[in-house]
């Protein structure tokens, strides 16, 4: 008889997401599926809000990135506004946006990943942790701690405090950097630098004994997109997008994020809330891409700070064309985390960084917005429409979670075709399963929000357990 295997909750990620596997009469794979369970409707209850609130408002999508969120937000209420925001402001926001990229790799990397890099696979699952990573490894934990602590640490330095600042608003942001605060996030970089090069160190080795895992963790041929700005080189802020196929190819080198609508569409399956974005020109599946730091270290021409340019060098020599395992996002976020550190210190060095005009102010003068920023897990995008009183009528979030979801589907079933097979299924197979989905360190609070009407079914049971009442849409 053919099997159904349910792995839920799927573990150590953000949000709440369950994993089908399909297994025919011989125990082979014949189909896998990633449910997002959560539904939530950012979209909808923003719709009447002044186009003002929305940075604060949708930071609330998730408490491990908000301030991506701010970012996106911020950049599309710039457009509404019409305004060129003040260089300083720009690059206050940038410095923000780098601490939230090196705190939130350093939670994907040390949290949530490495102990199946430090501890194995097929460690007992109640080993599988932080807390069991510090008792075994303590000075890789401490370092990850304290990587993490960095830059919640430069965010709340920044902007106030560390989940949900309102720093970066409409305009610019909302207070100009002291020169006593840029002092003390100058003196933490180093240490942060020192301790990502030692897990640069040691991952080198570890990362050799997953030469199984490299080979079914999503390698397969997809496109890849992500921010580059005018000399083609890696970019978190403000750029232009480039789409890659699998062999290196350009397929567009410089999209206005603006006009993101002309080029990517979004798909809906009946079993999850998550979308699926994809690549007009190529249709859906076909337009399948990913985002993130694997995507973006191998579309950009190169990082462009020392230390971050030697370790791009040295990654993209692995291989002629485009990495594709998925597996190699862990050492893409160690790359990222040491340019965001480089180009954090390069940013505040300069004397302008305390200029104390930061915000340009007007009424609405568009309609319509869009930003685009690249968030950790990739291009997120916000998208807000406004009346004349600049009441939001209609809002759109790509989330960058939801541009890997057709590839990380595919993901799951590659991975589980070569680990689960048979009547004797293990609990290490089925952490592969989860662990290539954590590779992707998806947020899925984030990147729920559905467009449409999806399937749904609602059930009232009563105390025993008896069906009172069934309501099904789709």
């Amino acid at each position: 008889m053919s099997r159904t295997i349910v792995i839920d909750p799927v573990t150590r990620l953000e949000g709440h997401g369950k994993i089908t596997l399909q297994l025919d009469e011989a125990g082979v794979v014949q189909d896998a599926m990633f449910h997002v369970t959560q539904l939530r409707g950012f979209e909808k209850f923003c719709e009447g809000r002044p186009f003002y609130e929305m940075p604060n408002i949708t930071a609330r999508v998730c408490g491990i990135c908000p301030v991506s969120h701010l970012i996106a937000s911020s950049k599309a209420c710039d457009a509404i506004l019409a305004v060129r925001i003040p260089p300083v402001a720009a690059n206050l926001r940038r410095v923000l946006n780098l601490a939230q990229l090196i705190q939130s790799h350093a939670l994907s990397f040390f949290y949530l990943s490495s102990p199946d890099l430090l501890l194995g696979m097929d460690a007992p699952p109640e080993q599988r942790n932080i807390l069991h990573l510090a008792h075994a490894h303590p000075s890789i934990a401490a370092d990850g701690v304290a990587l993490r602590q960095f830059g919640q640490r430069v965010i709340e330095l920044l902007a106030g405090r560390r989940i949900h600042p309102g720093w970066t608003v409409p305009g610019g942001v909302n207070e100009p950097l002291s020169a006593e605060k840029r002092d003390r996030i100058l003196e933490m970089i180093p240490a942060a630098v020192a301790a990502i090069r030692r897990t640069q160190g040691w991952f080198r080795g570890a990362v050799q004994k997953f030469s199984a895992e490299i080979e079914v963790f999503a390698n397969f041929p997809t496109l890849f997109m992500g921010m580059i700005d005018d000399r083609g080189l890696a970019e978190y802020y403000d750029g232009s997008l480039r789409v890659i196929d699998s062999e290196g190819n350009i397929i567009a080198g410089e999209l206005e994020p603006a006009r993101y609508a002309e080029y990517i569409g979004e798909a809906t399956e009946s079993f999850t809330y998550m979308k699926f974005p994809y690549y007009k020109p190529l249709g859906y599946p076909g337009g399948t891409y990913r985002v993130g730091p694997l995507a973006r270290l191998n579309l950009a021409g190169r990082c462009d700070t020392p230390l971050a340019d030697e370790e791009w060098r040295a990654f993209r020599a692995m291989s002629p064309r485009p990495l594709l395992s998925s597996f190699h996002y862990h050492q893409a976020r160690l790359i990222e985390m040491l340019h965001a550190a480089e180009k954090m210190e390069r940013l505040l060095a300069d004397k302008e960084i305390l200029d104390k005009h930061v915000r340009a102010t007007a009424s609405v003068n568009s309609l319509e917005g869009v930003g685009v920023a690249e968030a950790p897990r990739g291009t997120l995008i916000h998208h807000y429409k406004v009346d004349e009183n600049g009441l939001i009528v209609w809002a759109n979030l790509v989330i960058a979670t939801g541009h890997n979801n057709a590839a990380m589907n595919r993901g799951i079933l590659q991975t589980a075709r070569h680990y689960v097979q048979g009547d004797q299924v293990k609990e290490g197979m089925l952490n592969r399963v989860e662990a290539v989905v954590r590779t992707f360190d998806p947020c899925l609070s984030c990147s729920t929000h559905a467009m449409g009407q999806m399937p749904l079914t609602v059930e009232v049971r009563a105390p025993d357990g008896s069906l009172v009442r069934e309501v099904r849409r789709g």
